[in-house]
Formats: structure tokens, C-alpha cells, sequence
């Protein structure tokens, strides 16, 4: 039997198994980061290209705890330090009584809302989509948007699951110059980043952005009525405010900061750029200030930001180390071959142009959905296009666009996505239930994708 089909069959073996473990409850920490060392363990013995390493053992034994290393160590310097930030900065300004002023504040406003909960929770996704261009981390933004957002709509009279799915959909479509999926893209087709942005990319996210707001209209609201979830409102409307009104502000200094200080707009002659953590670590000490000049106690203000220590811990412990587990499954099905052999199924299914490209489109999200990582699937496909176009005889931005946007889409339905074990964290719910409530949206926006695309 071929190499390549065997690790495709050991690799679909082991989607199987831990599949059907998730779904019985079993730890994921512990599935994913088994399946994925059992996946790395085949690709040894069976003498497949393993994943990189920076810095060999020199014996394999020792390399495959090698790779769980180098994921903590990746992991915690960049995405994992951001959500960790992120979640500590969470847990003081609900802590110092902020979350609850921009609530109070908040509904005010939106009390028009009251009567049409749902249409309240659907605008959050095209407002929300125009911040992911300027923040382009769909675990960064998703947990900004639960610090600001989420008491916001559970006031309003949204369930906790239908806020949480929201929010997590305005992450479904990775575009703007600052998108990693997006430079990749760009460099692939060999055009400049604004242009493909600007020329590619807006039209037909902002068809696909007009398609999740009317969806998730509608499958929130039926779900929510079928399962009679009347979960009661957030516990910030039965607290009184204790905090000045002003500290309404702290919750969306990081956005504004963000957004201010964001490649996007060049607001300033010499160009200042501000990444998530610092900006998370900014709006810290600008809450410590405040609490400062409010208390007036150095002692107490200082033992207060033990609740931020606090709340990075739980986020690791909970989040962080899960995508960590998730990275190594996505590293034991790359050795297997998994892609390739996605890849060549759809090459030889004698398939024309628009044919291939709608299968590979399909792959690309489905593969996003098993590994939890929109760049991962991309990254593995993406490169490939140039040569697979030039063979078919088709233009190669025409197959990558609708590519590059299923990877950022198929992430938004991966229960082992930081995005979503982020929020879900945060919200109480568990991953498989925003699954759930995003699966229906998403499929009705790649259909419309394909349709506009290639019919």
C-alpha cells in the first residue's frame, strides 16, 4: 500500500478516536495531546518528514517531548502571553467594579434594544468585523469583546451562548493588511497587500458579513426558544455600581488603544505600532491609577493586583495549555501526510478548474476545523496554489481568496480553537455548544461564498 495513503488512513483513524472521545467528555487537554504524539510516533516509524525542530536532542525519543516543549515556549512568548494578559486584565476590571460601570453606562442607549435582544447580538458581528481588521488576533479580539461586549448583551436579555457565538463570529473572516492569512495570501498571488485587500478582499467579506448578521438572527433565536434558555441575566444588574461612573472607560482603553495606535490608520507622521499584550498591560496600569486616586491606599491597590496574576493563571491553565495540546494534534496530522492527502484527492478526483477549487476550498475549512488554527490549514495549502492554477489554467487569486477566507471561517467552528476556548472560558459555556450555534451560519456563508466565487 502506498506510504502517502497510509498515513492518510492512520491520520483520519486517529480524527476518529479522538473525536469520539471529546464528544464522551474526556479530557481534551489530555486527547489532544496524546493523538498527537501517537500521530508524531507513526510518522517516525514510518519514516515520514517530521515537523521542525530549532534545537535537536539528537535522539527522536527524547524529540517527541521536544515538540511539546517548543509549543509551550512558542506558545507563552506570543498568542499564549496575549491571552493570559488579556484574562488577568478581565478578572481586575471586574474586580475593581469597571465591567459593571460600562454596563450601567452601556444600557442607557441601548435600552431601544430591549424589545429586539437578538438584533442587538447579530449587529455585533459587522461592527465587531471592521475592529478585527485593525486587531487581527481572533483570541485577542474575542476576549476584548467578552470584557466590553458580553455583559452588555446578557443585559440586554441575549443567552450567554448566543453573546459568546457572536462574538466569536466576528472573527470568521480574517482580512486587512494586518492578517497574517492575509500577507500569506497576497505574497502567494504576488500582489500588493493593500491592493488585494482593497481590490479582493472587502467586497465579498462584506457579502459574507451581511450573511452571518441575518443568520445568526435567525438560528440564536431558534435555538434559544427550542431549548427555553432563559438563563438569568448577568449578576451585574442586581449588584449596585460602587465604582465611579467614570471607570466606564477602563474596559475599552485596550480597543482604543489598539485602534489608535493600529497600522490601519497612520495617524501619526512616524509610525507607532502598539501589539496586543502591551496594550493589555497599559490599560492595567491605567486602572491602577485610577483605583489609586479613588482609594487613596497603596497597600490595598498593591494587593489587588494579585487578582490579575490570579486571572492569568486560570486562563493558562485552562486555555493556553489547551492550545498547546491542540498545536501538537495539528503537528502529528501535518507528518501523517494529512494535508498532502487532502490535496491529492482533490487533484485526483478529475475535477475541472472551478471543481478543484471548490474541494480544496471545503478541505481548507474542514482542516481548519480539525486543527483549530486558521494559519496552520492555510499555511499547509496556501503555497500550493500557484502551480495547481498554473495547471489548470486559472488565475491564481481567484482560487486563494475564497481559500484564505474558509481557513479564518473553519476556525470560528473548531471546538479546539483558542478563540473559542478562550471565550467559552470566560462565559461558562463549553466549546461544542458555540460549535453548535456557529456551524449552521458558517455553512450558509461558505455556500454564498462558493456561489459568488466560481458560479
Amino acid at each position: 500500500m502506498n506510504s502517502s495513503i497510509i498515513g492518510s488512513l492512520l491520520s483520519l483513524a486517529c480524527i476518529l478516536i479522538t473525536t469520539r472521545l471529546l464528544l464522551k467528555k474526556y479530557n481534551p487537554h489530555a486527547v489532544l495531546l496524546f493523538s498527537g504524539l501517537i500521530m508524531l510516533s507513526f510518522s517516525f516509524i514510518l519514516n515520514y518528514k517530521m515537523p521542525e525542530l530549532s534545537d535537536s536532542s539528537g535522539f527522536s525519543g527524547f524529540d517527541l517531548f521536544k515538540y511539546i516543549k517548543e509549543s509551550f515556549a512558542n506558545t507563552n512568548s506570543n498568542v499564549g502571553l496575549m491571552i493570559m494578559a488579556i484574562g488577568g486584565f478581565v478578572a481586575y476590571i471586574d474586580k475593581i467594579g469597571a465591567s459593571n460601570c460600562l454596563v450601567y453606562v452601556a444600557m442607557k442607549p441601548l435600552k431601544l434594544f430591549k424589545k429586539h435582544p437578538y438584533l442587538a447580538a447579530s449587529l455585533v458581528i459587522p461592527i465587531s468585523q471592521v475592529l478585527f481588521i485593525a486587531i487581527p488576533s481572533a483570541a485577542g479580539l474575542g476576549l476584548l469583546l467578552m470584557a466590553s461586549l458580553f455583559p452588555i448583551l446578557i443585559n440586554l436579555g441575549v443567552s450567554r451562548i448566543s453573546a459568546v457565538s457572536v462574538i466569536t463570529a466576528s472573527t470568521a473572516l480574517g482580512i486587512g493588511p494586518a492578517s497574517a492569512i492575509t500577507a500569506s495570501a497576497s505574497s502567494i498571488v504576488k500582489l500588493d497587500i493593500v491592493s488585494f485587500f482593497l481590490n479582493h478582499q472587502i467586497v465579498l467579506a462584506s457579502i459574507l458579513s451581511v450573511s452571518l448578521t441575518i443568520s445568526y438572527y435567525f438560528v440564536n433565536k431558534y435555538f434559544d426558544a427550542k431549548s427555553l434558555d432563559t438563563q438569568s441575566k448577568i449578576e451585574v444588574q442586581e449588584k449596585t455600581i460602587t465604582a465611579p461612573i467614570i471607570y466606564a472607560i477602563i474596559p475599552v482603553i485596550p480597543i482604543i488603544l489598539l485602534l489608535v495606535f493600529s497600522k490601519l490608520f497612520n495617524f501619526f507622521e512616524v509610525p507607532i505600532t502598539l501589539d496586543t499584550t502591551t496594550a493589555m498591560l497599559i490599560s492595567l496600569f491605567i486602572a491602577v491609577l485610577f483605583e489609586l486616586i479613588r482609594t487613596k491606599d497603596i497597600r490595598f491597590v498593591f494587593n489587588s493586583l494579585k487578582t490579575f496574576w490570579d486571572g492569568m493563571g486560570n486562563i493558562f491553565k485552562s486555555v493556553v495549555t489547551l492550545i498547546i495540546a491542540a498545536d501538537i494534534f495539528a503537528k502529528g496530522l501535518i507528518s501523517l501526510g494529512f494535508i498532502e492527502g487532502l490535496l491529492s484527492l482533490s487533484l485526483n478526483l478529475g475535477l475541472n478548474a472551478v471543481g478543484v477549487s471548490i474541494v480544496m476550498t471545503i478541505m481548507i475549512f474542514l482542516a481548519s476545523m480539525l486543527m483549530g488554527s486558521g494559519n496552520a490549514a492555510f499555511f499547509a495549502f496556501g503555497p500550493l496554489v500557484p502551480k495547481i492554477a498554473a495547471k489548470l489554467g486559472v488565475s491564481s487569486t481567484s482560487m486563494i481568496l475564497p481559500m484564505q477566507l474558509s481557513a479564518s471561517m473553519g476556525r470560528t467552528v473548531s471546538p479546539v480553537a483558542g478563540v473559542l476556548i478562550a471565550v467559552a472560558e470566560i462565559a461558562g459555556v463549553s466549546t461544542l455548544e458555540i460549535v453548535k450555534r456557529n456551524l449552521i451560519p458558517l455553512i450558509v456563508a461558505m455556500f454564498i461564498m462558493l456561489c459568488y466565487q466560481f458560479i
